[in-house]
This record gives C-alpha cells, sequence and structure tokens, in this order.
C-alpha cells in the first residue's frame, strides 16, 4: 500500500468489513445549509441527521469527501505555499456512527487500522482526549497499553471540536505521530520544546475522533443531541505522507505529480529554491480547488462562492508568473488533476472541457488586467519622474487598487 488511491481504498474496505456503508463524497457547495460557503468536513452531509431532523438509511458510514478550507473559521489560504502541510483542497477519510457505537469502538478500531492493518509502529503514537473525559482516557490506555502520560488531556481549543460558530460538536481525541527530531522545524529557536500541540513539526495530528453529544444554538448555550454520535476525520494528504515515508504532504505520489506538471511548463525544479517552492506548492493546491470547483458547479464571480473561485485561480496564475509563466497555463496543470484524480471522483472526467475553459478563459482576463495595472503603473512612475516625485497621488493609487 504505496499510493493515495490505496490508502483510500483500504480505509473505506476497512469500515465496510466493520458494517458502515460507503457513502459517495457530497459537493463542495453544501446542500440545505445556508451557514457554509463549502464543504469543510466529512460531517456536513450529515449534520442533519445528527440534529435529529433527518433520519438515514445506514447507521454507519464511511467517506472520502473532498472538503474546502478557504472561508470562515477554516481559512488556510494565506498560509497554503509559505509551509508544506497547509490545504485548500484536501480530502477527508473518516467513518460515522448515528446513534449506534460510540467511543469504545471508534477508538478501538482506529488503533487497529493505524498499528495492525497499516503497521504503524506503536511507540511513535499518542493520543489526546478532552480535560474531563475520563472513559475516552481509560479506553485508550485499554486498547493500546499507553502509560499515563501517553494519553494527553487538553482543553476547549484543543479538544473540543465544533463546525462552525453554531451546530453539532463535541469532545474529541485526536491521534499524533511523533516523527522523530529531525522534523522539527524550529530547532534553536529560543525557548522551543517540542511536543503534542506544540509548533513544530515533529509532533503532527494524524485522526481526529469527535464524539457528537451536543448542539451549540445561536446564544452559544450547549443542548444535548437526541442521540450520541461519531464523526472521525483523517486528511488523506498526511496520512499519505506518513505512509509513504515523504517528506511532506506536498511530496506524497499525488501531489508531486501535479508539481510535476507546473515543472514542465516552467522548466524549472521543485527543491531548487525555497522561494519558487512556494509558486510549485500554490499551484499544485489551487489547481486541485479549482477543478473541484468549477466540476461541483461554481464559476468565477464577484461575490460569494463565485469570488473565492476567482481569487483562487489569480493567486495561481501570480504564482505561475513568479516561476516565468507568461501564459495561460493553470487550465493545461488541471488536466493532470483530472487525471490523477477522476477514478475516485468520476465527476472530474465529466466536466474536464468545462473545467479548462473555465480557467484559461479566466487566466486570460486576468493577464489582459495585469497587463492594464503594468502599462497604467508604467505611466504613473513616469510622471513621477518628470515631476521629480516620488508619491503617487491617492487617485492613481485608487486606479491601480480599482485595476
Amino acid at each position: 500500500m504505496t499510493t493515495g488511491n490505496e490508502i483510500r481504498k483500504s480505509f473505506l474496505d476497512y469500515f465496510a468489513r466493520q458494517g458502515h456503508t460507503v457513502v459517495k463524497s457530497s459537493s463542495l457547495v453544501p446542500e440545505k445549509d445556508p451557514t457554509l460557503l463549502f464543504t469543510n468536513a466529512g460531517m456536513v452531509q450529515f449534520k442533519n441527521v445528527f440534529l435529529g431532523v433527518e433520519r438515514c438509511p445506514y447507521a454507519r458510514a464511511t467517506s472520502s469527501q473532498k472538503c474546502l478550507r478557504i472561508s470562515g473559521k477554516h481559512n488556510d489560504l494565506e498560509a497554503v505555499g509559505r509551509d508544506t502541510y497547509h490545504h485548500t483542497f484536501f480530502e477527508m477519510l473518516g467513518n460515522w456512527s448515528f446513534g449506534d457505537y460510540y467511543k469504545e469502538e471508534a477508538i478501538a478500531w482506529a488503533w487497529e487500522l493505524l498499528t495492525r492493518e497499516w503497521g504503524l509502529p506503536k511507540e511513535q503514537l499518542w493520543a489526546t482526549v478532552f480535560q474531563t473525559d475520563e472513559d475516552a482516557e481509560k479506553l485508550w490506555r485499554k486498547v493500546s497499553g499507553f502509560p499515563a502520560e501517553r494519553v494527553l488531556r487538553f482543553g476547549e481549543k484543543d479538544n473540543f471540536w465544533e463546525m462552525g460558530e453554531t451546530g453539532p460538536c463535541g469532545p474529541c481525541s485526536e491521534i499524533h505521530i511523533d516523527r522523530g527530531a529531525g522534523a522539527c522545524d524550529r530547532k534553536g529557536k529560543k525557548g522551543h520544546r517540542c511536543r503534542v500541540n506544540g509548533d513544530c513539526a515533529r509532533f503532527i495530528e494524524l485522526w481526529n475522533l469527535v464524539f457528537i453529544q451536543y448542539n451549540r444554538g445561536e446564544d452559544r448555550e450547549l443542548a444535548e443531541l437526541p442521540a450520541k454520535h461519531v464523526d472521525t476525520g483523517m486528511g488523506l494528504e498526511r496520512i499519505a505522507a506518513v505512509l509513504q515515508g515523504a517528506l511532506s504532504n506536498y511530496d506524497v505520489d499525488f501531489m508531486r505529480d501535479l508539481i510535476a506538471a507546473a515543472e514542465r511548463l516552467a522548466g524549472k525544479k521543485y527543491g531548487a529554491s525555497a522561494i519558487t517552492d512556494v509558486s510549485f506548492r500554490v499551484i499544485a493546491d489551487h489547481a486541485r480547488a479549482v477543478s473541484f470547483l468549477i466540476a461541483d458547479g461554481v464559476t468565477p464571480g464577484n461575490e460569494g462562492r463565485g469570488y473565492v473561485l476567482r481569487r483562487l485561480l489569480r493567486r495561481a496564475a501570480r504564482h505561475g508568473r513568479m516561476i516565468g509563466l507568461k501564459g495561460p497555463f493553470l487550465h493545461r496543470v488541471a488536466v493532470a488533476v483530472v487525471e490523477i484524480m477522476s477514478g475516485a471522483f468520476p465527476e472530474l472526467g465529466g466536466e474536464q472541457q468545462r473545467i479548462s475553459e473555465t480557467i484559461r478563459g479566466e487566466e486570460e482576463r486576468f493577464g489582459e488586467t495585469l497587463e492594464k495595472g503594468l502599462a497604467l503603473l508604467e505611466e504613473a512612475t513616469a510622471e513621477l519622474k518628470r515631476r521629480k516625485k516620488k508619491i503617487l497621488s491617492g487617485e492613481v493609487a485608487f486606479r491601480l487598487y480599482d485595476t
């Protein structure tokens, strides 16, 4: 089991054997939920089930959900590219119980999959629980044999999960892996200490098991749900990096294939420069995001989802210029997205032509806008030199901003 496709299949097959129904990923555009701009977690399609207002034909489910985190509470956009682990688009592997099993089975199955099925070393794993969750701590020590110091307690910031400002929520238990002292990216920083839920890359969260038992209302108060549920989430990119022994999320097979597509177009190599590496990561990430958004019916615009799509397209185009790609190029990277991911998400293949045409059209319009802006800037700076001044007028600054 080495590829992302194999890891995804292994996860879904494992939970199917535990009596879970394999459910298709829902759209990035949430249905019947005005509180969300995009689907940002696997549980979004089950929100009304957790609230008790809809019934589900199955008590257990598993899926690989396409997610986008670029708005509201979950907004990773500005970090994408600057580091090697943030994404706007990602896949969330998950399993759910709708009033069926609870903490005992969720913890036992997570441990079995990670250690017995996937062979992760037990001595590298750590568990965290909510500060008052005695049951989860006892269960972890039972199934793993961990001493007390390997099951850590944290407060609401780290171990109480909420989908948004309102909605289903509850205490959670996370599984972290220690990648060794060599993985620390803050060596030599004054006062730094590697630790679980710290600020370096040595300890990383693999899997979040959420025990949903509350609903948070508009008044921020918690109310017990009619039944207790389980909602788990594990990023495919992150677990693939661990299982493949990759240096980062962007070094796993399916991300490196996208970076390779950009390398061929630019005639430059990923890893040659920290500056160009940022641009390669942005292009790979955003190519996935825009391809899936367009496949799910979003079109570029000036507000809402359309504005987010346009912003992603233009950010990728700008980074393309930084590595020497002057004309439209992202639509060609999107071809690689479709080739790599349409097996798991066939909607990409069905919308390939629209994806390509939409991206290319937006790239061309952005190129025209940039040319106008650059011409205006050159004209304004020439005028400043002629008049022996150094500060642009407010009118010119506004025109540049508007362009």
